[in-house]
């Protein structure tokens, strides 16, 4: 699940070595601007809200018809999106400051998310979220999104988007270990130190994104891959039959109680985690022998109760405002036009020092290896567990 201001940090490994390689400049806001560039064209009257059937064409709509639009909706409410996750507090103060609008988030994993669209159904009351790249064809296939495609969609790889905007990806993370180095004196480095050592380790749910891949990455840490999932299977059944497997949620909350020393999670939490917790010395490395390098997907509930306010704040997200945000809370943006200012660049994530993770590109065959990771996990594994 994804749950958890500045405080004790320390150096996040030599994986993490802060400066963003991102290629070229400027894009529609001209490589500079921090707010959504004015659409021209079309009237600035907004579209009327959906009367239930979800026929709203957000996709008509200027950016100032989006703007009107979700000023008079007053405000937005999200479902798997808290502050501390890829740092979204800085987004939902901006869609305050600037656009009057407030916010509500109820924290849930990607299934969740899915599940609440579906079961309220015409009666929404979210109107967007945050789910695992595994997650975006289940989102279209049952029909429970709706699309919108911002201003910046050229500037978006074709892996990061669905048809008609149904879902975009605004930035990826890296598998990541934080460690908490005042409980751990040694800190792993490779999925192999953790295998040698006596590391206790969480990884969270299987039922949600973030522990899927780290699931897959160990896979490949060992041998495997998307097609061939076994050396995984095989390796967290050792750590089960060993006691070793931490069965409590990555939530910041955790680590702060000491109860999680070595977790597994991306790089948009570990960077954050870190910096939030005080109490304790914690570091973020990146695996040496086993990383992916994955995306969470924006999605807009198809009865979204506020859907002005859902898409401006997509269209906000991959501003450049909203991509230096995700880039300082360590993750690494989408848009292949966007350069962090100079201010920031030793601030953010080498894209050379993650080069050699694995890119999930296809989100059908990651979602199949998540699927049946998720269902082997609960026939060989979860009954080895210590509770």
């Amino acid at each position: 699940m994804k749950k958890f201001r500045t405080a004790k940090f320390l150096a996040l490994s030599l994986s993490l070595v802060m400066v963003l390689a991102a290629a070229g400049c400027g894009g529609n806001n001209g490589g500079s601007s921090t707010t959504p560039p004015p659409a021209s064209g079309g009237s600035s009257t907004p579209a009327p809200a959906p009367a239930g059937d979800g026929a709203l064409d957000l996709n008509t709509l200027t950016v100032d018809q989006l703007i009107e639009g979700a000023k008079a909706e007053g405000q937005v409410v999200s479902v798997g999106m808290p502050d501390e996750w890829a740092d979204w507090g800085s987004l939902w103060n901006s869609m305050t400051t600037n656009y009057g609008l407030s916010h509500n988030d109820t924290d849930m994993s990607s299934s969740e998310e899915l599940q609440m669209f579906a079961t309220e159904g015409k009666n929404g009351t979210k109107d967007m979220g945050d789910v695992g790249y595994a997650f975006v064809g289940q989102a279209v296939s049952e029909d429970l999104v709706q699309g919108y495609k911002t201003s910046y969609w050229d500037a978006v790889p074709d892996w990061a988007k669905g048809e008609d905007g149904k879902w975009m990806v605004a930035y990826t993370g890296v598998t990541t270990f934080l460690v908490n180095t005042d409980q751990v004196s040694k800190v792993p480095t490779s999925w192999q130190d953790i295998r040698d050592g006596d590391y206790k380790v969480a990884l969270g749910p299987l039922s949600g994104g973030n522990a899927q891949g780290a699931f897959i990455a160990s896979t490949y840490a060992f041998g495997g891959d998307m097609t061939n999932i076994q050396p995984g299977i095989d390796f967290w059944t050792e750590m089960a039959n060993a006691g070793r497997i931490n069965t409590l949620d990555i939530t910041q909350a955790n680590f702060e109680s000491g109860e999680i020393a070595v977790g597994v999670v991306w790089s948009f939490q570990g960077i954050p985690y870190s910096k939030n917790i005080s109490q304790y010395n914690m570091t973020a490395v990146v695996p040496s022998d086993g990383a992916l390098q994955n995306g969470y997907a924006s999605v807009i509930n198809k009865y979204a109760p506020h859907p002005h306010a859902a898409a401006l704040t997509r269209e906000v997200m991959f501003s450049d405002e909203g991509q230096t945000y995700l880039a300082l809370a360590g993750a690494i943006p989408t848009r292949q036009d966007f350069q962090i200012a100079a201010e920031y660049a030793d601030q953010v994530i080498d894209k050379n020092s993650v080069a050699n993770s694995v890119v999930i590109t296809d989100s059908a065959a990651y979602s199949t290896a998540c699927e049946t990771a998720k269902t082997r996990w609960e026939e060989e594994i979860a009954p080895l567990l210590i509770q």
